[in-house]
Parts: structure tokens; C-alpha cells; sequence
């Protein structure tokens, strides 16, 4: 009996620790990979906007942002700011949705608009581990500013609505005018997803924005980003 007890402990303790382990390196170590992993996709961002910037001596610059290309799929293209999540808060927004995209950053849903464009822009980010990009999502607001950069452009989305509670089977919160955003006519829109509960996927919560400004980088940050 002695020896039963003592093996059944020895087993307690040991799931115990294995348990312990698993939960140190969910909400810990894979975050810190996270970071890091997002780190390096910003650095890549400003290495390619920094040689594509470098132009010949007395070379004119653009007088207005060329059409963006096609993003490549899985790659950085742009960096998005959220005042209201923190004014050290920044991450990269790749192209996709799949889940070794979303492990490097925010994925841009491929088949909506692109950045500043007509149409919907939609992204989607971890609630919860890989950095926790989107944990304090519900403390987004209407009149918050959503502010983003593609290297030659500032961006600054202000979010008219959300954060929306539904599944995840509800496609339509992506569509060019989302029906239950209040939107009724095509315009320049941003839509933010993300999981509902916490630590769970049996929901989503939307925010939708509407493009209020843009400016070229070479006039600074926008107000929003401005302490």
C-alpha cells in the first residue's frame, strides 16, 4: 500500500511540474519568441524602406503615393500604431492569415483591400500568445486612432464602432461595406478581428474604422502618434 501511495504522489507531482512547464511556456516563453519574431519583421520593414527610399542625387520624388503592388504573401508590408494600447505599441502587418503568418505579426485578410485603398482592410491578431497582440482589445473605442505606415504613407483610421461580439462563421464583417457596421456606402473602411473569450476561439470581436487622414512620412508623425 505504502509503496502504491508513494508511486501515485511521485506521478501528482510529476504532472504537476509537467503541467506547470506548459503553462510557464505558453504565456511566457512563446511571447517572448513573439516578440522578437515581430522585432525582427519591423527591422526587415525599415531595411527595405530605407534601400527603396535611397534615390540618385537631384532625383524628384513622387508627387503623390504609387498604387500599391500586390503584397507577397507571409511578408511584412506595413506597421500599425494604436494610441490607446500603448504609445510603445507597434506591430507588423503581414500579408495572410494562416497560422505561421499570425505567429510573426497582424495578418492582413488577402482577398479585402489594401492599406488606405477603397474597400475594406481588414487584419486579424492573436488575443492571446504570440505576443498577445490584441489582448486588451476591448478597451478599443470609438473616436480611437488606428494609425499605420507602409513606408512612404501614414494612415490614421478612427474606429466608429465595436468592439462587436459574434462567431466565427460570420464572414460578412470583412465585406467591402460590412452590413452590420453601420457603413452604407463604399468608402475607405478598416476592420480589426480577433478571438472572444480570452483565452478561447468560440467568438470574435470586430472593430470597424473609417480612413480619416493620411500624410506623407516626410511630414512627421500624425497627431495621433504626437505625446
Amino acid at each position: 500500500m505504502r509503496v502504491i501511495v508513494r508511486t501515485v504522489s511521485e506521478l501528482c507531482v510529476t504532472a504537476g511540474t509537467v503541467i506547470v512547464l506548459f503553462v510557464v511556456h505558453v504565456l511566457f516563453w512563446t511571447g517572448v519568441r513573439a516578440d522578437d519574431v515581430m522585432d525582427d519583421q519591423i527591422d526587415q520593414l525599415h531595411r527595405r524602406w530605407a534601400e527603396q527610399s535611397a534615390r540618385p542625387p537631384g532625383a524628384a520624388a513622387p508627387a503623390s503615393p504609387p498604387q500599391p503592388a500586390p503584397y507577397a504573401r507571409g511578408r511584412p508590408f506595413a506597421i500599425m500604431h494604436i494610441p490607446r494600447l500603448g504609445f510603445t505599441w507597434n506591430k507588423p502587418v503581414l500579408e495572410g492569415t494562416s497560422t505561421a503568418t499570425l505567429k510573426k505579426g497582424l495578418g492582413h485578410y488577402a482577398d479585402t483591400a489594401q492599406l488606405g485603398q477603397k474597400g475594406n482592410f481588414a487584419v486579424a491578431g492573436h488575443r492571446r500568445t504570440h505576443g498577445d497582440p490584441f489582448k486588451d482589445f476591448p478597451r478599443l473605442r470609438r473616436g480611437d486612432a488606428v494609425v499605420l505606415t507602409d513606408g512612404t504613407t501614414w494612415f490614421t483610421y478612427r474606429i466608429d464602432q465595436g468592439p462587436y461580439k459574434t462567431v466565427p462563421s460570420d464572414i460578412e464583417v470583412i465585406d467591402p461595406v460590412p452590413r452590420k457596421s453601420g457603413y452604407t456606402r463604399p468608402g475607405r473602411y478598416l476592420t480589426l478581428t480577433t478571438c472572444e473569450p480570452e483565452w478561447g476561439h468560440s467568438h470574435r470581436l470586430i472593430v470597424w474604422a473609417h480612413l480619416d487622414s493620411t500624410q506623407p512620412v516626410e511630414a512627421g508623425k500624425p497627431k495621433a502618434l504626437r505625446r
